[in-house]
């Protein structure tokens, strides 16, 4: 620790501080263009700039130096900076008169406008006036992609892209090319970038000069309401922000939550809000004559009823990777009233055993735990397409340690190095018995992470045991000899925000109930007669034979096209709903617009069907159904929380007997940003999965 007066005022801050974080924890602002937090130090645009006493008669970069650096007084006085005196105004004027010779001042047409930094900090630290009459520079707008708009002429040259797409996101496709007048951030190939987190660029730009394409003029930010909300496009359960106009979501941003997300989200969060409204099923729908005709919800409700009464317990329901834990709930009540224990929220041919402990299905050591590993394994997973800010945190974690990391399954650009081991179980089998270079470095390390994917644990062609054997193999590997005690380094990547709730709360096979690929095959051979679809689309509906399949969703995908009664639901952002992330954090969703038609919330829906049928559900309101729900699972109360697995339950699973000798792992997302209904329904998704498959193409 080390002391320092900031405008007279003594604060002891560590001796590593920068000036300008210093002066922050003295209370004292300092404006600032190209610092941020989260990226390395460039130290272009000067206007940090503080009077150091004892230093050069000249103003220094706050954000480029350190407390360390300053030299103590001739008896032993602790350093000084100023952040107001007459040299640190005149000196912030000079800097922003500077940076506004050439800026076009064209905030009236700008989407900036409103939370422009540049705006801000003119109208704080500038003058009202600029010597300069000479012609503005002119610099010609670059394409980087269908998601981010360039006006270039506004550019500052602070260079925050730069460093995220290099530091963050892992891509050296961004710089700044020339000198002087010539200079200018630019692609170097002029072609889109390949992130799937650029958009993360449009938050950063502290100017207009990157700005999102789809959301170019269509409203001002004191237009819209702000909602807080989960994303659910992953298992991540990033923080957003929600802004709407009225019942229309007009844009997504990210929310700071250290623990999950820090400020990022992904491209597919950020812009998915275009399909919210796309393909929307805003009526019921009854199939008549081989064809859906628009019904009322007494007809549809009433058709489904009488449907379920004539199949008494032969009826199903496999849940959506959209679900949240209130529909699933309620739809589990539902069959268990008419004897029925054929739910699953599981992909096809699960390894997840509906037996196991907690511990064996969620994110044990935590998405912040990522930064404490000391060696990576990722089996069966590309992170980089299935939780991009899982990824993040891992190439975070790469660059500040350097740690080993490998990989079993597909090898892809993670946009990290790793060591590639092999495609399959008998590679993982080899690891576990301490083969190779990488067994000997995993033997020693500490605080091992193995990171399974879906993928290893749901294998469609060897069926369910090849995924138990996985994650048997994996917990031998995450509790080895030198483990530091109390680490649980066991971690299943999930993909879907319905994953983990579901598996919480039950929504699998139980009394008898099969697997959601046994319910299909069951309703091929017609032994199964009602089959419920809870946002179900990724599954293969024409399978189904000639069951009486249901479909509680919103969107016009593959579930409704197969359904017999469709009965149109709300998407996350139109419904209070509880999502459990893949470390097993509980976090709940906010409404922010209405459904739009005769759309209900999910839980409703299935209330009212429970009406229908004659054995009506023990609730009437979300509290009502909340609090049924909280006092059989009572960690589900404890929002923003994670009920840890236990290391001990993961030590049993590492007994299992392997009978698997061979798998071959590989992804389960093999399109990033077409993974679910809305996603499918967005044109901007579209044009960006476009986009990525030429880019695959031109890289081949």
């Amino acid at each position: 620790m080390a002391n320092i007066k900031v405008d007279g005022q003594l604060v002891e801050v560590p001796d590593y501080y920068t000036l300008m974080q210093a002066a922050e924890a003295a209370g004292a602002e300092i404006p600032r263009f190209c610092y941020h937090e989260r990226l390395s130090v460039a130290g272009n645009c000067r206007m940090c700039l503080v009077e150091v006493k004892g230093g050069p008669p000249k103003p220094m970069a706050s954000c480029a130096m350190s407390v360390k650096d300053l030299r103590l007084g001739p008896n032993g006085e602790p350093p000084e900076m100023f952040t107001n005196t007459p040299m640190v105004k005149k000196a912030r004027e000079g800097v922003m008169e500077f940076l506004l010779i050439n800026h076009p001042l064209d905030c009236p047409i700008c989407d900036q406008g409103g939370e422009c930094d540049l705006q801000d900090q003119a109208m704080a630290y500038g003058v009202d006036k600029n010597r300069f009459s000479e012609n503005k520079r002119a610099v010609e707008d670059k394409y980087i992609g269908p998601l981010v708009k360039t006006s270039m002429n506004r550019c500052i040259h602070c260079t925050r892209c730069v460093r995220f797409t290099t530091e963050v996101a892992g891509i050296a496709e961004m710089g700044l090319l020339g000198r002087g007048e010539d200079a200018e951030i630019t692609t170097y190939l002029e072609k889109a970038l390949s992130s799937e987190l650029q958009g993360n660029v449009i938050d950063l730009c502290p100017v207009g000069a990157l700005t999102s394409k789809p959301y170019a003029f269509n409203a001002r930010p004191w237009e819209l309401l702000k909602t807080e909300s989960i994303d659910v496009m992953d298992a991540v359960g990033c923080n957003i922000r929600v802004d709407s106009r009225g019942r229309e979501v007009m844009r997504i941003l990210p929310r700071i939550n250290e623990a999950i997300n820090e400020e990022w989200i992904s491209d597919k969060t950020r812009f998915i809000w275009d399909g919210l409204k796309s393909q929307r099923l805003d009526r019921p729908y009854v199939r008549k004559g081989g064809k859906l005709l628009p019904a009322s919800w007494e007809e549809a409700l009433s058709a489904v009823a009488a449907r379920i009464k004539k199949a008494g317990n032969k009826v199903g329901a496999i849940a959506g990777d959209l679900a949240a834990v209130e529909e699933m709930y309620a739809l589990k009540a539902l069959l268990a009233s008419i004897g029925s224990g054929m739910t699953d929220v599981r992909p096809a041919m699960s390894g997840i055993d509906p037996s196991m402990p907690r511990s064996a299905y969620i994110f044990n050591p935590t998405i912040a735990g990522i930064e404490e590993a000391d060696a990576i394994v990722i089996i069966g997973a590309n992170p980089r397409k299935e939780a991009a800010l899982i990824n993040a945190r891992i190439r975070k974690t790469w660059r500040a340690k350097g740690l080993p990391i490998a990989v079993i399954g597909e090898q892809a650009d993670l946009t990290y190095t790793y060591s590639y081991l092999g495609e399959g179980l008998e590679t993982l089998t080899d690891l576990v018995a301490g083969n190779g270079s990488f067994g000997e470095t995993l033997a020693k390390a500490q605080r091992p992470l193995i990171i399974v994917g879906e993928s290893a644990v749901s294998h469609a062609t060897l069926g369910k045991q090849a995924g138990r054997d996985t994650i048997a193999l994996a917990a031998k590997l995450a509790t080895g000899s030198n483990v530091a005690e109390g680490w649980n380094g066991l971690a299943l990547l999930h993909n879907a925000a319905s994953r983990v709730g579901g598996l919480d709360i039950g929504f699998v096979p139980h009394d008898g109930g099969v697997c959601s690929a046994d319910q299909i095959a069951l309703a091929g051979k017609g032994e199964l007669d009602v089959l419920f679809l809870l946002g179900a689309d990724e599954y293969d509906t024409s399978a189904m034979g000639k069951a009486f399949v249901v479909y509680i969703g919103s969107h016009g995908d593959a579930g409704a096209n197969r359904a017999d009664v469709i009965l149109p639901a709300a998407t996350y952002t139109e419904k209070s709903g509880t999502y459990v992330n893949t470390e097993g954090r509980v976090q709940v969703t906010n409404r922010a617009v209405f459904p739009p038609g005769d759309a209900k919330e999910d839980w409703a829906i299935v209330r009212a069907l429970s009406g229908a049928i004659g054995k009506p559900l023990p609730f009437n309101s979300l509290t009502q159904l909340r609090s049924v729900i909280y006092a059989e699972f009572p960690h589900l109360a404890r929002i923003d929380q994670i009920a840890a697995g236990s290391v001990a339950d993961v030590a049993k699973l590492a007994k299992a007997v392997i009978k698997t000798k061979s798998a071959p792992y590989g992804s389960a997302v093999s399109e990033f940003y077409l993974t679910n209904p809305i996603a499918r329904s967005s044109a901007v998704m579209g044009e960006c999965a476009a986009t990525a498959a030429s880019l695959q193409q031109a890289a081949e």
